[in-house]
C-alpha cells in the first residue's frame, strides 16, 4: 500500500480563490471563456442536470470558481442582492487586447481604459452576471512618493 501526502491547497490554486455564484452559471461559464479566455478545469451539476453547483475555471495563472446560485443555501447572486461590492482584477501581459476581447463578449463599460497616475493602464467592466472586473497591465513602475506626487497633480492639487 503506498500513500501519499495530499496537499492542503491543490495544485493551482493560490490562498485566495473567489467563489462566483451567479443566475445562468453555465452561459456565465461561456461568457467567462469568451471575454478572459477562462478555460474550464471541472464542471458538476447539481441533482436536476442542468443547475452548476460547482464549477472551476482558470484564468492565467488563478482559478475561479462559480456555481449557480441557491438562494434557500444562502447562495444568491448579485441580481438577487441587488449588486455585488466586489471587483475582481486581472493583471494581464495586453490589457488592450483583453479590453477588446471583453467588450465583444458582452461586458459593458464602468471605468474607460486609459493610463493611469499609480502607472497601470487601467479600465473597468462590467459582466452580464452582476459582477465588476477591473482590467490592468502594468506600464511603469513608480515609488509609493511618486504615485503621490501623480496623485494629487490628478485630483486637482
Amino acid at each position: 500500500m503506498t500513500t501519499s501526502k495530499v496537499k492542503p491547497v491543490p495544485e493551482g490554486f493560490h490562498t485566495v480563490t473567489p467563489f462566483l455564484s451567479v443566475q445562468g452559471a453555465g452561459v456565465a461559464l461561456e461568457f467567462y471563456k469568451s471575454a478572459f479566455g477562462a478555460k474550464e478545469q471541472s464542471r458538476t451539476l447539481g441533482p436536476d442536470g442542468v443547475s452548476i453547483v460547482h464549477a472551476e475555471l482558470q484564468i492565467g495563472d488563478s482559478i475561479v470558481l462559480l456555481c449557480d446560485e441557491a438562494p434557500a443555501l444562502g447562495i444568491k447572486s448579485p441580481f438577487t442582492l441587488g449588486g455585488s461590492p466586489v471587483t475582481l482584477h486581472l493583471y494581464v501581459e495586453d490589457v488592450d487586447t483583453l479590453w477588446r476581447q471583453a467588450l465583444d463578449a458582452g461586458a459593458r463599460v464602468i471605468v474607460p481604459l486609459e493610463d493611469t497616475y499609480w502607472g497601470d493602464r487601467y479600465g473597468k467592466v462590467a459582466d452580464p452576471f452582476g459582477y465588476q472586473w477591473s482590467l490592468a497591465s502594468r506600464r511603469r513602475d513608480l515609488t509609493p512618493e511618486e504615485i503621490a506626487e501623480r496623485a494629487k497633480a490628478a485630483f486637482g492639487g
